[in-house]
This record gives structure tokens, sequence and C-alpha cells, in this order.
């Protein structure tokens, strides 16, 4: 209840945010519903939908759980302590939101689908997709609830991993000649070995095995089910390396004798490469299989395992990859305010701020955009030789 209380006194930014968390949740379950009805209609063939649906999940909880780190409800702030609001219930109310906002998405879901089937009636478009949703089979409740249960119990607990309260350790101070450590992210070497497992695993499932439920161009046996796997394990690795060349872009910003605009677009990205440079290698994984999906099936004149379950998902990924990338870059403007207003206060004119701004987004485009396609033409390459 005091999770709902909180809601009705936030912005509406934040209340659009919490929405578009429900939404993305209803996507997660109505897929997670037509994989359900797909496995009453053909017992036995269904666990690699189940496997595919996982990642639409992950992302839709990736997102959740960015969201709930900019909620301004759940922040520390003075005098909440004293009324029984510490970290810890704080922690607690944003679990709690978090889950809220899944459990609506999942309901909708679930009336949704069960529309479609025509076993809810009265309404436009009543029965509407029966064939597909295997309406001819009784649908297992239990299963049902059971599958709408995983996203809002997951995002949950991820939210409260993330937001948990963490003791801080005092750091000793530099004496001397002696200069602070450089704080740099140290995930660019695993980045890279993940990056390369995920080619390698991908290269060896393309040799495949006959019978494959998903046939793949250039190779009709591969296994979809490792080039899956090869696909998480790359996006893993730029997930990994994402922070690590955001600081990269930043350093290379300050070479070469720069000037004002370049010197504070190089510093930004270093302080905050840590909060934006996951959520922004995990938009280049996505980019990178869009690309080489296109990259196998433009061209092929066969028949493609595209269809409008498969759009959803792809919908789902980069639409939730995306908003996370956006809510991490809110929250890092938000988190150097009073930097920014101190620079105004100074003399600093506007048109400094806009064009580091405009460095930032340029540096990070220039290093970014080469190494996405670099990977999803090699993601490409075992499938399509």
């Amino acid at each position: 209840m005091l999770a709902l209380r909180l809601a009705r006194g936030t912005h509406p930014l934040v209340l659009l945010r919490r929405l578009l968390v429900a939404a993305a949740s209803a996507g997660v379950g109505f897929l997670l519903l037509c994989t359900l009805g797909h496995a009453v209609a053909h017992p036995g063939g269904s666990v690699l939908r189940l496997v595919w649906c996982a990642v639409p999940l992950a992302a839709t909880v990736h997102f959740a759980v960015a969201v709930a780190r900019t909620d301004p409800s759940t922040r520390p702030r003075p005098g909440l302590s004293a009324v029984g609001l510490g970290p810890g219930r704080l922690t607690a109310i944003a679990a709690a939101s978090t889950a809220v906002a899944c459990t609506l998405g999942s309901t909708v879901a679930l009336l949704v689908y069960l529309h479609l089937r025509g076993d809810i009636t009265g309404l436009p478009f009543d029965g509407a997709a029966a064939g597909l949703l295997a309406a001819d089979q009784p649908l297992p409740l239990a299963a049902a609830l059971t599958l709408l249960s995983v996203l809002p119990l997951t995002a949950s607990a991820a939210a409260g991993l993330a937001l948990r309260p963490r003791k801080e350790q005092p750091r000793p101070r530099p004496t001397g000649a002696e200069r602070p450590p450089a704080s740099v992210p140290a995930g660019l070497p695993w980045g890279i070995t993940l990056i390369t497992a995920g080619l390698a695993m991908e290269t060896f499932a393309s040799r495949g095995t006959p019978g494959s439920a998903i046939p793949m161009p250039g190779h009709p046996d591969s296994s979809p089910a490792g080039v899956l796997a090869g696909w998480v394990l790359t996006a893993l690795g730029l997930a990994v390396a994402g922070p690590a060349l955001t600081h990269l872009c930043g350093r290379l910003l300050q070479t070469a004798r720069p000037g004002a605009a370049r010197l504070l677009a190089g510093r930004v990205l270093m302080e905050e490469a840590r909060r934006i440079g996951r959520p922004l290698g995990v938009v280049c994984a996505v980019a990178s299989a869009t690309i080489a999906a296109a990259t196998l099936y433009g061209d092929e004149a066969g028949p493609h395992p595209f269809g409008p379950l498969t759009g959803l998902g792809a919908a789902l990924v980069t639409g939730c990859s995306v908003a996370t990338l956006l809510t991490a870059a809110l929250e890092s403007k938000h988190a150097r305010g009073e930097t920014t207003a101190a620079l105004l206060r100074l003399g600093a004119p506007a048109k400094l701020l806009r064009a580091s701004a405009a460095l930032r987004a340029a540096a990070l485009l220039a290093l970014f955009g080469p190494v996405t396609w670099g990977i999803a033409e090699l993601a490409a390459l075992p499938l399509t030789g």
C-alpha cells in the first residue's frame, strides 16, 4: 500500500517509465502464453521457443531494474529514517513497485490472450487468433499463472539486489607525492574473452546436426540453440566491455591539446563510464544481432522464420534496450546536476554544454559503430560462408 501511495504523488515522467515497464511485461507475458499454447497443441516441440522467450524476458528485467534505480521515491532522503523508511525499507518499496508494474503487465497479457483465443467474449476481435493460439485445446491455468509469475518475481528480486544498501569502505587519503587511483573499468579483457567465446560457439554450432528446428542459411542443419548461446555470450561480452570502451572514448577526447568542450566531454565520459557503458554495450549487442539477422535472411528466397511473435520479441528486446540506455543517460544527467549548475554559476555558456554533449555522442558513435558492425559481420560469417 505504501508503494501505491508513493506512486500517486510521483512525477508524470516516472509514471510513464513504470507504464513502459508494464507494457514490456505484457509483451513478454503474451509470448510466454503463446509458447504454452504451442506446447499444448504440439507436446515436446516448444522447448526451443521457451528458450527464445528468455531473451526478451532478460531485456525487460534489465529495463525494470534501470527504472527502479531512477525512481526518486526510493532514494534516501533526510528525515525518512526517523519514520522507519531507512535504506532497507526503501529497497523493499522499490522491489514492490517493480513487482506491481510487472504483475499489471502480466495480467493484461493474460486478458488479451484469453480474448484473442475466444475465451472472453463481448469485445472486438473475439477469437481473432484462435487458430494461432490453439483455442481448440484447454489452457492449463496453473501452468499459465506459473509462467506469468516468472517475470514479476525475477524483476523484483533483481531490483532488490541492485538497490540493496551497501557499506562504503573508507578510502585512504593520498599523502605527499602519491596520486589517487585511476578507478578505470577493468572489464575489457573479460569482455573480449566472452565475445571470442561467443563467436567460437556460434561457429561450432553452425556445423549442426540433422533435424534442426529452425534452418539457417548456408547451414540447414545448424543448431539454433547453439547459435542463441553464442549470441548471448557475445552480448554479455559487449556489456562487460562497454564501461571500459566508454572510458577509452573519454581519454581519446582529451588527447592532443583539448579545448574546453573536449576536455569537459572527456571528463564526463570517464566519470559516467560505469553507469552508461553497460546499457550502451547491450544496445550494441542488439544492433549487431539485428544486422547479422538481416544479413542471414535478407537475400534468401526460401521461407523465413519471422512471424508476428518473432517481430514482437524483437521489438521488445530492441525497445527495452534503447529505453534502458535512455534511462541510464537521464540518471547520469541528474547525477551531474550540481556540477552543471556550478559551471553555469561560474559563467560557462550553455553553448559549451551543448557542444560537450554533441562531442560525447559523436565519440561514442565513432567507437561503438565499427565495433557493432564488425561483430555483426563475424557473427553472420559462419552461417553464410
